[in-house]
């Protein structure tokens, strides 16, 4: 069979120029289509550049919910929204703090056992009895550096629960309606991958005093969250709770407040908690015998758990040095042992930059109960 090219006007056989014009506009068209089609893939990404980010946090929650042995994203039906928070998932083994990292605050340690981790570990009691739940709430409050987010952190490792750690810039959004819809999201994947701990750190920030300042966004982003918390009172079967941390405990709405009905101190330590958190930071390092870390701790007065942390590490970093210059001027020799002497020349130097800091004024009279 002969295929004949006619002209569309005339009706005659096309002749081989009208062909090839017809072959050169055809791939003209072909080639600007692909430009233009790359062209605004490119504009795309420009207007919309959380494209590749939300390509990345849904290969990212995959593997988490596959180490979390909850199934696959299809399995769960999970949304983008859903997906951009779980890929802040923190599997419970995988976190480094236990209640051994924690010095000097039993009495906090056992409260939380007998409240929250307990009824994680046991639920077959509910059966038996209804009020036997893990709280929907719980606040630790005090001045900065003193273990607040590490209690947290080992609370949910202890527990064995899906630590969902948020951060308020994960839940604004410069679309409309976008930052409520992420804050749902939060409980409806808490729920999916029950028992779950929702942490906020630095909770002031994100759930503050409510006021007419406030922008629509940002009010309408506080109760949605607010008006989801209340729905874990009223499922029973919830094993979902909200945990927050803060230094400024009287900047928290009292709405908030009035859904955390535990509310734990953590204090400044004292001379006995100073001595077990030197202990345990010390502990995998040589020390002299000359060392006596319960009367260092005495000499410690005002100093956070932080602040012994970083003592410990100029301390430290003190001999790396003087080794460092021994190699230079002599034989390698074998790294020496910490001294007292080191412990208490980084105890003066902490001591003149908290000196030189503004002083910390953490409010005594704040209404909270224990």
């Amino acid at each position: 069979m002969k295929l004949e090219i006619t002209d569309i006007e005339t009706g005659d056989p096309a002749s081989r120029a009208q062909i090839f014009n017809l072959v050169v506009r055809i791939i003209c068209t072909g080639a600007a289509g692909y430009f233009l089609y790359k062209y605004v893939d490119k504009l795309i990404n420009i207007v919309d550049p959380t494209k590749k980010q939300k390509k990345a946090s849904e290969e990212k929650a995959q593997e988490l919910l596959k180490q979390l042995g909850k199934g696959n994203i299809k399995d769960l039906k999970l949304t983008e929204y859903e997906l951009n928070i779980a890929s802040q998932l923190i599997i419970p083994k995988d976190i480094p703090v236990s209640w051994r990292h924690i010095g000097g605050l039993n009495d906090i340690i056992e409260q939380i056992k007998e409240t929250i981790i307990l009824p994680f570990h046991r639920r077959d009691i509910f059966k038996q009895c209804k009020l036997f739940m893990p709280p929907k709430g719980i606040l630790l409050y005090g001045p900065p550096g003193c273990g607040k987010t590490m209690i947290a952190k080992a609370t949910a490792k202890e527990a064995g629960c899906t630590f969902i750690n948020i951060e308020v810039q994960q839940l604004t959004d410069k679309w409309y309606g976008e930052s409520q819809k992420l804050a749902a999201a939060v409980f409806s994947l808490a729920h999916k991958l029950q028992p779950a701990i929702i942490f906020i750190d630095e909770i002031d920030v994100f759930l503050q005093m409510r006021s007419d300042r406030d922008h629509e966004v940002t009010a309408m982003m506080k109760a949605t969250f607010m008006s989801l918390w209340d729905g874990l009172s009223s499922d029973n079967e919830s094993q979902v709770m909200v945990m927050g941390a803060t230094n400024r405990p009287r900047q928290i709405d009292q709405a908030i407040l009035r859904r955390m009905p535990i509310r734990l101190n953590v204090p400044m330590p004292d001379v006995q908690q100073r001595a077990k958190i030197l202990e345990i930071v010390l502990a995998a390092e040589r020390l002299d015998p000359t060392v006596n870390l319960s009367e260092l701790a005495i000499t410690l007065n005002g100093f956070s758990g932080s602040d012994i942390g970083e003592m410990c590490r100029h301390a430290s970093v003190a001999r790396v040095h003087e080794h460092l210059k021994s190699e230079r001027d002599s034989e390698m020799a074998e790294l020496r042992a910490i001294h007292m002497e080191d412990l208490e020349k980084a105890s003066k130097v902490m001591q003149k930059s908290k000196c030189s800091e503004v002083p910390y004024l953490f409010p005594q009279s704040v209404e909270i109960s224990e």
